[in-house]
């Protein structure tokens, strides 16, 4: 059965926030931000550690209150968007949904009541 998220979007935000860049890899920086346009949506933005300048842009949409739907929005190198089907952006983008997912996981405590 599955359960409606009932958090508002800023304590979502918030906690995201917060427990995001304990799991990201050292030196990369993660922005949460609430989706205007779904109150059951939050945007992710994480700058990659390194020299590459990578920067990542993911939509994660709570389908129920345990689950996660992560899109990428973009890729962007040096501020200018580049092609995200490069096998190395490829396995970034890779790393970077399954930290999410494992964000969503610890976060159930306040999603999942």
């Amino acid at each position: 059965m599955n359960s409606e998220l009932n958090v508002d979007q800023s304590t979502l935000v918030n906690a995201w926030q917060e427990r995001l860049p304990i799991i990201l890899k050292p030196g990369d920086r993660a922005e949460v931000a609430a989706d205007e346009g779904d109150p059951n949506a939050i945007r992710i933005h994480i700058d990659a550690a390194g020299r590459q300048d990578y920067s990542f842009d993911f939509q994660c949409t709570y389908v129920d209150s345990r689950e996660v739907k992560v899109d990428l929005v973009d890729v962007e190198r040096g501020g200018a968007t580049t092609d995200e089907r490069n096998e190395n952006i490829q396995g970034m983008v890779g790393d970077y949904t399954r930290h999410i997912h494992e964000c969503a996981q610890t976060l159930q405590q306040i999603t999942h009541h």
